[in-house]
């Protein structure tokens, strides 16, 4: 369990230097802690998403360099053979296709980590405001940054970080919906779902509940998704406690044991993923030694309100 806030030591201002640990490669990203950040509601926009713009045949992005290897035929591709921080704006519409499309989209040797932390906001929000995370570590001046970070001497922040893992286990919320039945299909359409952002660590922003469709409908591929994780979403609007439990205990389980619509995605130096957080979900694993210094950051771009489906 978490400790509460109040009990969390003030670490706003301790460097790699303080924490005397030999430091990670790059320090810049180093995460800190302040509990004295405050950041603003999150205001509604209108989302163009820029898949809808992109050439279909991704003519930019997958070309005679490329070399693409798909992990499952539901989702999951590793690409070769192309930098993100070279491709254009067309290039970047046809990687929101695509991610889209292949639901998790993995980057080999890339010089990303390299560009700068200007350079690497300014590509991330091609796709859509970039979030700022109002629990997670961040790097000092770049709030937009979600840092997680673990070492063998360093692991103060385990309880309230997202336990950075060696690998993440991603899974199609498509897929899973496809396995239904299609009368099941119909009964979940047009529920709607408690989500709370309430969890631990330093509060930036004050934890909101929002109400969202049980399945929600992509705006690019037009495909149907379920819309729950068992991480934030608390009950089924309308239903009785035990008749809400019970349906999500159901949903939480498919989602859980769907091992033929999960992919494993491998983490090494100069990679980066990109996935689209409307149609997946994603668990980090604990599969490696606490000897090991795991550190990665992330930009998490918005998008539009949840579209529900209807039946």
């Amino acid at each position: 369990m978490a400790p509460s806030v109040a009990q969390l030591e003030n670490t706003a201002t301790k460097t790699v230097d303080k924490l005397n640990i030999t430091g990670p490669s790059y320090p810049f990203y180093y995460p800190i802690y302040d509990h004295d950040e405050k950041f603003p509601p999150t205001e509604l926009f209108e989302h163009s998403d820029p898949g809808v713009r992109a050439n279909p045949a991704k003519p930019n992005l997958l070309h005679e360099n490329t070399t693409v290897h798909h992990i499952s035929p539901y989702l999951g591709t590793e690409i070769t053979g192309v930098q993100l921080s070279q491709l254009t704006k067309e290039g970047l519409d046809e990687l929101a296709l695509y991610a889209a499309e292949r639901k998790v989209v993995i980057f080999r040797d890339q010089d990303f980590k390299d560009i700068g932390a200007d350079k690497q906001i300014e590509l991330a929000k091609h796709f859509g405001p970039i979030q700022r995370h109002p629990t997670s570590g961040n790097v000092k001046g770049y709030p937009e940054f979600h840092v997680v970070y673990r070492d063998a001497q360093e692991d103060r922040f385990k309880e309230y970080l997202a336990r950075n893992r060696r690998r993440h286990l991603f899974l199609s919320q498509v897929e899973a919906y496809r396995r239904l039945s299609p009368e099941f299909q119909k009964r979940l359409e047009g529920l709607r779902a408690l989500h709370s952002a309430r969890i631990g660590g330093p509060v930036r922003r004050e934890p909101v509940e929002t109400e969202h469709p049980l399945v929600r409908v992509h705006p690019v591929t037009g495909e149907k998704a379920l819309y729950v994780n068992q991480g934030f979403t608390k009950r089924i609007v309308g239903f009785k406690q035990e008749e809400s439990e019970y349906l999500l205990k159901f949903l939480f389980d498919h989602l859980a044991k769907g091992s033929d619509f999960q992919i494993r995605a491998s983490y090494r130096p100069g990679t980066v993923v990109v996935w689209d957080n409307r149609v997946t979900a994603h668990s980090a694993t604990p599969d490696y030694s606490s000897t090991f210094r795991r550190h990665a950051v992330r930009l998490t771009p918005q998008a539009e309100v949840p579209v529900p489906a209807i039946a």
